[in-house]
């Protein structure tokens, strides 16, 4: 490698990084719809209309065709961007330099998309709300692809990538935590300020928090003394039908989508499997949610330790067989002579272990891939292969949200729950499918076959 190892502190400068931005993309990913198209409370809504709030062509919302549009954008520039940052070249490390450029603009846009021109309705803020989630989501990729190209280039060794995937996973989940308490800080400004005001101050504070996060590895990790990098010389196009040629890789991405959709449909469907199929009330959901999370936490450790002992494939057939335990009992659980709550409570300890294995092993999975594939072909392109993975997340994504309502219409009361039955059943054959393609990915890395590229350095 002709690289030391990172040690643990530049480790822990690095996943700072990922705390920055997990805080600055959780209002565009859980916020949006809570802002823009907000609940009401006495008939009067907490926050005043900003955008037209009925049907658009009978079939959707304004903020729900812009929320689509980003994701698309999103995906779209994702390996673009991937292909730019494998290539260039800067005296203090091509990463850094992008996500120095990124990292203003995309905490600075992550407040702005709170904060419409207008007072009333109209097109002004409909063209403000288009402009600034697009641009919000460049600048979030931007920083993300170099940012997990980092996963690779600092991990020289499996166990390396498997540190640096557990702590950027920790990472993650301490800024979606800090990211969830808006609600409670905007209850505190309230005292002072209106909603809106108090709101968009909540908003204000995460970005600025988060600037300071994402700005720790661009001024601190030392990326051309620790990371492994070649500058590729080919176009995006080219380095795109590399990375798909690794045959090894296709499977891994096939599998991962199947994760994307069986979770998509865990987050979609949570008040749905509660109230209806469990009996339980809606707020049983949240606790089913905080359980899973805080028992993820808790199987880092084990994961780690059973890696290190069976290895990553194993583990992670583990957590689909698991997953599709827990939807398999959902589905049944009308039909289960057992007591509801404590097997409602029992699932979700259950979802921890293989919440924890998804959060941290593909990454590391994804960095081992992208080491194969440099040692079978002589071609190092980690940013292309985690922008393609993020590409096929978003499309689960995307495509469990296209599906998941339509099951609705089949029934969705206690009177008449087959179409949430349906997406529980759906689910598990979502995780049998992902377990059955990921059988064939091959740890050793001898499963593919790589196209040409050109590479230079």
């Amino acid at each position: 490698m002709n690289r030391p190892r990172p040690p643990l502190s530049q480790v822990i400068i690095y996943a700072i990084g990922q705390l920055g931005w997990s805080l600055a993309s959780f209002g565009a990913a859980n916020l949006l719809v809570y802002f823009y198209m907000p609940p009401q409370s006495e008939a009067t809504a907490v926050f005043p209309s900003y955008i037209y709030q009925g049907a658009v062509l009978g079939i959707g919302t304004i903020i729900g065709f812009v929320n689509f549009g980003g994701r698309l954008f999103d995906a779209v520039t994702d390996p673009l961007i991937a292909g730019w940052s494998d290539r260039m070249e800067a005296p203090n490390g091509k990463r850094r330099r992008l996500m120095g450029i990124a990292a203003l603009p995309f905490a600075l846009l992550s407040f702005l998309i709170f904060y419409p021109p207008a007072a009333e309705p109209g097109w002004i803020n409909n063209l403000w709300l288009v402009g600034t989630i697009v641009l919000f989501y460049f600048f979030l990729t931007l920083y993300v692809i170099p940012y997990t190209a980092l996963i690779s280039e600092l991990g020289h060794y499996p166990g390396d990538r498997m540190l640096i995937s557990t702590v950027i996973s920790v990472a993650w989940a301490l800024g979606f935590l800090m990211g969830s308490n808006a609600y409670l800080l905007q209850s505190v400004f309230e005292k002072s300020f209106s909603s809106t005001q108090a709101f968009q101050l909540a908003i204000g504070l995460f970005a600025l928090l988060s600037l300071v996060f994402m700005l720790v590895p661009v001024f601190f990790l030392q990326e051309k003394r620790y990371a492994y990098q070649q500058r590729l010389d080919a176009p995006p196009l080219d380095s795109l039908r590399s990375v798909f040629a690794n045959r090894n890789f296709r499977f891994f991405l096939a599998s991962d989508l199947m994760y994307w959709l069986a979770l998509t449909f865990i987050q979609l469907g949570v008040s749905y499997f509660v109230t209806i199929l469990f009996e339980l009330d809606k707020a049983e959901a949240t606790t089913f949610l905080a359980i899973g999370f805080v028992c993820s936490f808790l199987f880092y450790l084990p994961v780690n330790i059973l890696v290190r002992k069976y290895g990553k494939k194993r583990l992670i057939l583990a957590a689909f067989l698991v997953f599709s335990l827990i939807f398999a009992l959902t589905a049944a659980v009308g039909w289960l002579d057992l007591p509801r709550r404590p097997l409602f409570y029992l699932l979700a300890v259950l979802s921890g272990f293989p919440l924890a294995s998804f959060g941290i092993i593909p990454n590391a999975i994804i960095a081992d891939v992208a080491h194969q594939h440099q040692a079978s072909s002589g071609h190092y392109q980690p940013g292309m292969f985690y922008a393609v993975r993020n590409f096929m997340m978003k499309g689960g994504i995307s495509l469990a949200n296209l599906i998941f309502p339509s099951l609705l219409l089949l029934g969705k009361s206690a009177a008449q729950p087959a179409g949430v039955v349906a997406a529980a059943v759906l689910a598990v054959v979502f995780c049998l499918t992902g377990l059955v393609l990921f059988g064939f990915y091959r740890e050793d890395g001898k499963a593919f076959h790589v196209g040409e590229i050109r590479v230079e350095g």
